[in-house]
């Protein structure tokens, strides 16, 4: 057996943003560090291993011990304990890092067969990006933290070779091996995960650090659990499986795939099965409504981007309103606005995937998305909620309105009009996202702060309809005139200027 090399507690392997790679050491005795590195989907799945460290080295018993420990009190502990585990987190080895030797037996997996935005197969093409290429031990190991919870379902995964006797999981109803399940993190369109985040990820740690008190009040029956790189399972179904399959150290690091790398890729099959959400498990980054009949959950939405699912994830904070649920915000949002952080925010992202018989893949329109939003401390409460609820709301009129128009403006030439009245209100949002974060802290300041931003947002609108309603001809310009969106009732009460915006493009 060759030596154990390339340690992740002292090797650079972990993208920071602005920095370059880190290791883990540096993760906890570095606080200058703002935020990961990486795609989304990297971004969820090494925030999600640094809490598993964080959650594994302390946690406190309740909020005022949570406060007492604070940030640097988190980091001394996550390093002495990284110390003390030292020997568990070789990349390679005879134990290596949330790795299954005994999966050996399985077919071995090209690394860009498991990652989705590489192109494999009869699959186009499109830029360099989708081409494979080697991959550094550093991009290897965050391959393999990436991989416990996005595996994506299909045939790749060799679910001939079971760990655990009598298992059936990996049998279909013919009795051959069946198709593998997707990764619990990712879920059957791909979940939108959600963070708090801090001024420094050392902040973004701690503000998402669970305590013991609010472990309980969760649905993980085992409460907590062990690590998986302090135990490993020996199998699909052994009691270690089944500790994580219902704990919150599970739902961070959940061990959806059995990996063992090599030099040609890696031996790759299903590993542990979670219960979804409609179950009434979910990982903690992920927002389930279980008020209905039936749960729904927050899917990543290219065409809509994070930030404005927000008013959805933050109903918590209107009084007997019942809306989506995750646990990093209606635990942590709370908690947070009492401690001396004066600006805090929160991090929404993932991948939108598509399926067909059981096989995830990215096409079309699939992608990685991502937002980021701050908050004053001070304007939180019920009263901002409201009346960004509104503005929320009422932006919503304005893009459909946009719609419409665009809508009628082509009607009235005999022509179809669908699809530029969509890419009318899309250029709409995308052009609102730019003053968003601005919309925020207006929700704190008082009206005269929106009101100008009602003005923006109606410009916004006015241009996206003419962007794709063009008055070039005569006949355009009748077109034009007689469908332009007025928003006489977005404006009305507003004390900026009630001239109509300019349509001009």
């Amino acid at each position: 057996m060759r030596e154990p090399y390339f340690n992740l507690i002292d090797e650079p392997w972990i993208p920071i943003a602005d920095v370059g790679r880190v290791s883990l050491r540096q993760i906890f005795s570095e606080s200058s560090f703002h935020a990961l590195g990486g795609n989304p989907v990297q971004k969820i799945a090494l925030t999600k291993l640094l809490l598993a460290i964080a959650q594994a080295a302390c946690t406190p018993e309740d909020e005022d011990a949570w406060r007492t420990l604070g940030t640097d009190g988190l980091a001394k502990h996550c390093l002495a304990y990284l110390e003390k585990w030292h020997t568990h987190f070789y990349l390679y080895g005879e134990k290596p890092f949330l790795q299954m030797p005994q999966i050996a037996q399985a077919a071995t997996q090209s690394i860009g067969a498991v990652l989705p935005e590489i192109a494999t197969g009869n699959t186009t093409v499109l830029n360099a990006i989708q081409t494979q290429s080697p991959l550094s031990d550093a991009d290897k190991a965050i391959l393999i933290v990436q991989l416990m919870g996005f595996g994506l379902g299909g045939k790749k995964t060799d679910n001939a070779i079971v760990l655990s006797a009598d298992y059936l999981g990996k049998t279909n109803d013919k009795g051959k091996p069946s198709t593998g399940k997707a990764g619990t993190s990712i879920g059957f369109m791909g979940f939108l995960h959600h963070f708090l985040i801090g001024e420094t990820l050392q902040d973004t740690l701690w503000l998402n650090l669970f305590t013991k008190e609010q472990i309980a009040f969760m649905p993980y029956t085992a409460g907590l659990g062990v690590a998986p790189w302090e135990i490993m399972p020996e199998g699909e179904q052994c009691e270690q499986a089944k500790q994580l399959q219902n704990s919150l150290m599970g739902r961070l690091i959940p061990l959806s795939r059995f990996c063992l790398l090599n030099e040609d890729g890696l031996h790759y099959s299903e590993g542990i099965t979670h219960l979804s959400y409609k179950d009434g498990m979910i990982d903690p980054s992920v927002a389930v409504n279980f008020s209905g009949k039936d749960a729904k959950v927050l899917w990543v939405d290219t065409e809509r981007r994070p930030w404005r699912f927000l008013t959805a994830m933050l109903s918590f904070m209107s009084a007997g309103s019942s809306g989506f649920d995750c646990f990093h915000l209606t635990l942590g949002l709370p908690r947070a606005r009492r401690t001396h952080l004066n600006q805090m925010g929160l991090w929404s992202g993932g991948l939108r995937v598509s399926s067909n018989a059981g096989e995830q893949y990215c096409s079309g329109s699939d992608d990685f998305v991502e937002s980021v939003i701050f908050f004053n401390n001070a304007d939180l409460g019920e009263y901002w909620y409201h009346e960004l609820k509104q503005e929320m709301t009422d932006l919503d009129q304005l893009a459909k309105q946009v719609y419409g128009a665009t809508m009628g403006y082509f009607k009235s030439q005999k022509s179809e009009g669908k699809n530029e009245a969509a890419q009318a209100s899309q250029l709409f949002w995308q052009l609102a996202e730019r003053q968003f974060q601005s919309l925020i802290n207006a929700c704190g300041v008082g009206k005269a702060q929106t009101d100008v931003l009602r003005h923006t947002f109606a410009h916004y609108a006015s241009l996206s309809y003419s962007t794709y309603c063009p008055k070039d001809t005569a006949r355009q310009l009748d077109a034009w005139a007689a469908n332009l969106p007025k928003f006489n009732t977005y404006l009305k009460n507003t004390h900026v200027n009630n001239t109509q915006p300019e349509a001009n493009v």
